[in-house]
């Protein structure tokens, strides 16, 4: 019986190694050695202290800073609980989330009379989402101005030069990294 049962023993172990132990590992090597950035989380640092990632948006509540998409991942921004709403275009409380959130986004920016742009008050499919549309920032621009005591049309610059677009020309939409664009402002008026 042993007989029988030691190839096999032996092909679990051979195969344990080979994609438990030894594929991660060449895996892990090649990234870190070719795109250590990323793999390590595309982190922000500032003064030798990370400040956030690229790839996860957190919640900037200040009138002097870009606001990001709302979150439906845990409290908010909770990369464990990354998920969205799931709450189907029909659902009462869809409706009253956005009725809310629109309110809230009015409150935030008084003196904005167009269209809200929709990534203002839905969220993303992950909730975690750390871009904007220009539209967004743009809709956003005169509050952070005026709470920065600078001219909206050099906010409306630092927009523009933090406006990423397509990928290749033909894929995505123009977005606008919150973090990114709010690391910009406050260099550009401390």
């Amino acid at each position: 019986m042993f007989k029988e049962l030691k190839p096999a023993i032996l092909i679990t172990i051979v195969f344990t190694i080979l994609t438990g132990i030894a594929y991660p590992l060449a895996i892990t090597g090649a990234a870190q050695a070719m795109f250590r950035k990323q793999a390590n989380g595309s982190l922000i640092e500032r003064n030798g202290k990370v400040i956030g990632s690229e790839w996860i948006g957190q919640n900037f509540s200040k009138p002097g800073y870009f606001h990001p998409r709302p979150s439906a991942a845990g409290t908010g921004y909770d990369a464990a609980n990354s998920s969205g709403s799931n709450l189907g275009p029909t659902n009462p409380a869809l409706s009253d989330r956005l009725t809310k959130d629109a309110a809230q986004f009015h409150r935030d920016n008084p003196t904005y009379a167009g269209a809200i742009p929709s990534d203002a008050i839905t969220s993303s499919g992950s909730g975690l989402d750390p871009e904007i549309t220009p539209a967004n920032a743009l809709a956003q621009s005169a509050r952070v101005a005026a709470a920065r005591g600078v001219a909206a049309d050099k906010v409306g610059a630092v927009i523009q030069a933090n406006t990423q677009q397509r990928d290749l020309g033909v894929l995505g939409e123009p977005r606008v990294n919150v973090l990114r664009l709010n690391l910009a402002l406050d260099e550009k008026f401390r």
